[in-house]
């Protein structure tokens, strides 16, 4: 290339999301990953009740990679413009179809099965991907509530 040629134009590609945590845990680093969702989730935008409804509903699924998947699991937050994903994910037996398609509020009295409830009264979106090898779900929370946001809408 000469100066008497004009030069090639750029390509900018964006950046389609901004992974903020990608980390494998076990039981002993279940709190110290909920403090850093939730310390994300804020510099993200999620404020007051939808941050805490946010890093509660993470911590149960993390809590249910731990107990119910393994021992462990992986976690993985991203940003993306107006909204938060957070996937967790573990190498447990899987989850019943019939645990997954009810969406009945737990019994008062009951000790556990509150998890995958809580995560998706709190949350905007969850999916589930289940089998054999494991699971990982998948939840969303916008940073910016319109009324577009409003209500559940499911994952793509």
């Amino acid at each position: 290339m000469t100066n008497a040629e004009p030069p090639t134009p750029r390509t900018v590609v964006p950046i389609e999301h901004a992974l903020l945590i990608a980390d494998a845990f076990d039981q002993a680093q279940v709190t110290e990953l909920r403090h850093s969702v939730a310390s994300c989730a804020h510099a993200a935008g999620l404020r007051d009740e939808r941050l805490d409804d946010f890093v509660l509903a993470v911590n149960e699924l993390i809590t249910n990679a731990v107990r119910h998947g393994g021992g462990q699991g992986w976690l993985r937050l991203w940003a993306e413009p107006g909204q938060l994903l957070c996937e967790v994910s573990d190498h447990g037996q899987g989850i019943s179809a019939q645990r997954l398609d009810n969406r009945h509020r737990p019994a008062p009295d009951t000790a556990g099965g509150w998890g995958l409830w809580l995560a998706r009264e709190l949350t905007d979106a969850m999916d589930v991907a289940t089998g054999p090898a494991g699971t990982t779900v998948r939840i969303l929370a916008a940073t910016m509530v319109t009324e577009q946001h409003i209500g559940r809408h499911r994952l793509e």
